[in-house]
């Protein structure tokens, strides 16, 4: 018996979209407080060792929690071929400057001490903050237009052709959904630095993270409602008609799709579901309530699960589409059409299963080691050790 057979392709590719969103979000639990202290930096810092104590708060985990951006970069490359080459042809531009962006913050973060300059200090300052603001922003706007569908189609080689000139695929996501899905992104990952540096910081800082924080976690809750309203209302959702299977080949074009009045009749098929946005709503919720009281690792939790539900309410919601084509729904990307073979799936789930817990196991390692509050103190009687 071939091994890969013991696991149903079906089950394969079910567990792969489960996975994937498991990369997703523990990106944007991780990296997610990274970019909201950047974009935070310019207001809860106003003295320079004020902002070299949020810097620092970050400075020693920022880079393994991109680790799970690479991941998730991987896991779309070989998991999900058809949804890697539709998104990053799609949308490159943003990709562009998401990765401009990553690019300049480990650079920022390593040469913004170097010098005694205080214009030298806040060019970098400024940097970390476009470095963590946009990237934040720009995610929301894409998952914004994945949710009203992109417009791509497939020829009958499957050679994907994306509609519109090339500035279009930057300036042409800019629409006010998605706008809208981009300040939810932002103001969630804000709240989420706040809650980060309400553990983490100390003095004026921590002051100011709570405040402004706790706005942001208003702003986050107010911005996805009114998304969701938005969703029920005002965009078409997509389904597959007719009889389908789930477990043959991988082909784009094999599946019969029409638009819906909304992708809120979801929540009729699936009720169930509905679990998802109210764990977005009750973490928002919990998580303002705690920054407003002060407290630190139940705030963070909060804003944890807030992330968890919101992600998971996109990815609930629109199953088992991936990437919808609002030119041309039959192209439209979904689980049963668009993943890699059974015995690649396979293969990745035994690596998966392998090293996984090697990495969960050396990060919470890594955070129990770097546990505790970084002062101003710490920051004086290292200054030449630390960012």
């Amino acid at each position: 018996m071939i091994l890969h057979t013991l696991i149903d392709y079906e089950i394969l590719r079910v567990i792969w979209w489960g996975l994937l969103g498991v990369l997703l979000i523990g990106f944007a639990v991780t990296d997610g407080f990274d970019m909201g202290v950047g974009a935070l930096l310019p207001f809860v810092a106003k003295t320079d060792i004020e902002r070299r104590v949020a810097i620092n708060t970050v400075g020693p985990v920022w880079e393994g929690n991109q680790v799970w951006f690479i991941l998730g970069g991987g896991a779309i490359f070989a998991a999900w071929p058809p949804l890697y080459a539709v998104s990053f042809s799609g949308f490159y531009l943003a990709m562009f400057v998401i990765l401009a962006a990553f690019i300049v913050r480990p650079v920022a973060f390593k040469y913004r001490s170097k010098r005694e300059d205080a214009r030298w200090r806040t060019t970098w300052d400024w940097a970390l903050f476009a470095s963590g603001a946009i990237p934040a922003l720009l995610f929301g706007v894409a998952v914004g237009n994945v949710i009203q569908g992109v417009p791509f189609h497939f020829t009958e080689d499957l050679h994907s052709i994306y509609e519109g000139a090339w500035y279009m695929k930057f300036i042409g996501l800019l629409d006010p959904f998605s706008i809208l899905a981009g300040v939810v992104s932002l103001s969630m990952l804000v709240m989420h630095g706040g809650a980060w540096l309400t553990l983490k910081a100390d003095g004026n800082v921590r002051y100011r993270a709570r405040r402004i924080g706790s706005v942001a976690a208003l702003i986050a809750l107010l911005s996805y409602a009114l998304a969701g309203v938005w969703m029920a209302f005002g965009i078409e959702g997509y389904q597959i008609i007719g009889d389908y299977v789930t477990n043959g080949p991988s082909n784009p074009l094999h599946f019969d799709v029409a638009k819906t009045a909304s992708w809120l009749t979801a929540y009729s098929d699936r009720p169930w579901i509905a679990i998802a946005p109210l764990m977005g709503f009750v973490g928002g919720l919990l998580t303002f309530v705690g920054l407003r009281a002060g407290r630190e690792v139940s705030t963070l939790l909060f804003s944890k699960m807030s992330i968890l539900g919101v992600i998971s309410s996109v990815g609930l919601t629109m199953f088992p589409f991936i990437m919808p084509s609002s030119s041309d729904p039959q192209s439209s990307l979904t689980v049963w059409n668009s993943s890699s073979s059974h015995m690649t799936l396979f293969v990745m789930l035994v690596a998966t299963v392998i090293f996984m817990p090697m990495i969960l196991a050396y990060t919470a390692w890594v955070y129990k080691v770097l546990w505790g509050k970084v002062t101003e103190a710490d920051v004086t009687d290292n200054s030449n050790s630390l960012y």
